[in-house]
């Protein structure tokens, strides 16, 4: 037996065929919170320049990450907050919608408002954020490799009898100045293949990290017959001269380790700067429309 059925006149109110998802005032308030990034970061650059000085005195690395990483938090809640507040204000009144729901559509609108803005921004200052964030991996990064790199590099120009053009000329120039500083060099000074390898020595102790008995007493034959020095003399410039060389070492490896922080402080707080931001233009675009609804409806009993 067939079960009877009845039509039921079901009530309330149909749904809408029209989106929730109101996209003009979503790409307006994008459009404006962009804009105005745009603005303060120009202005957050040229105040930054302010700060770096090829002079002494100039403000660290530190500083200067700290303060871009506040200026921008700044930018991003003063942006987000615009952009939020336009999105919720130009949209069209939602009639026949529980107040709920109403305030849950202004908030993603001014949430949409607020990723728009950000990919807008992204694809203007995408390549400059790139590099600001990978400037701590790539100092970190040169200084690991910098040993093999100026390894083969001073070895290359060594065996051609120039040392001019390497980060070791110096201290290999050091290692055979005359014992008189006022006296001329005597003649084998210029000699290409003592240099060379002196350089090579010199190149594959920083890299190895310490420098063995046998190449010590080496350079120091060496340096003795090049500059009349006697043997002890000769041994002690040697130990200034790789004390110097271990020194520059740690303060590169200092300033890439400082570089690498400051690169790592600057995104995280960027990252939470940026989901602050989302919240700003969350609540600016459920305040906008709110205030959009309460104005029109003074203006409708007035």
């Amino acid at each position: 037996m067939n079960p009877a059925v009845t039509d039921v006149e079901l009530s309330g109110t149909t749904e809408s065929s029209s989106s929730a998802v109101s996209w003009g005032p979503i790409i307006a308030g994008a459009f404006a919170a962009a804009t105005l990034t745009v603005v303060l970061m120009l202005i957050g650059s040229g105040l930054g320049l302010t700060m770096v000085s090829p002079w002494t005195g100039a403000a660290s690395v530190t500083t200067f990450a700290v303060s871009a990483a506040v200026w921008l938090i700044v930018v991003q809640w003063l942006s987000a907050g615009l952009g939020g507040y336009l999105t919720g204000r130009l949209r069209t009144k939602w009639v026949g919608i529980h107040d709920n729901e109403v305030y849950f559509r202004d908030t993603a609108h001014g949430f949409l408002a607020w990723a728009l803005a950000t990919l807008l921004v992204a694809g203007v200052f995408g390549s400059a954020l790139s590099a600001t964030i990978g400037a701590g991996v790539q100092a970190a990064s040169n200084v690991a490799a910098g040993a093999a790199a100026g390894a083969s590099s001073a070895a290359a120009n060594g065996a051609g009898g120039a040392t001019d053009n390497n980060s070791l000329g110096y201290f290999v120039d050091q290692l055979f100045r005359p014992a008189d500083s006022g006296a001329v060099a005597p003649a084998g000074q210029n000699d290409a293949g003592t240099t060379a390898q002196a350089t090579r020595i010199l190149v594959a102790s920083a890299a190895k990290g310490e420098v063995s008995a046998d190449d010590k007493a080496y350079l120091a034959k060496l340096v003795a017959s090049r500059t009349g020095l006697s043997q002890a003399d000769a041994g002690k410039r040697v130990d200034t001269v790789l004390a110097g060389i271990e020194d520059a070492k740690n303060k590169a490896k200092a300033a890439a380790d400082t570089a690498r922080k400051a690169s790592a402080t600057f995104a995280l707080v960027g990252a939470l700067s940026m989901i602050v931001g989302a919240f700003i233009a969350s609540v600016a675009g459920a305040l906008g429309g709110r205030q959009r609804d309460e104005d029109e409806a003074l203006f409708v009993r007035g």
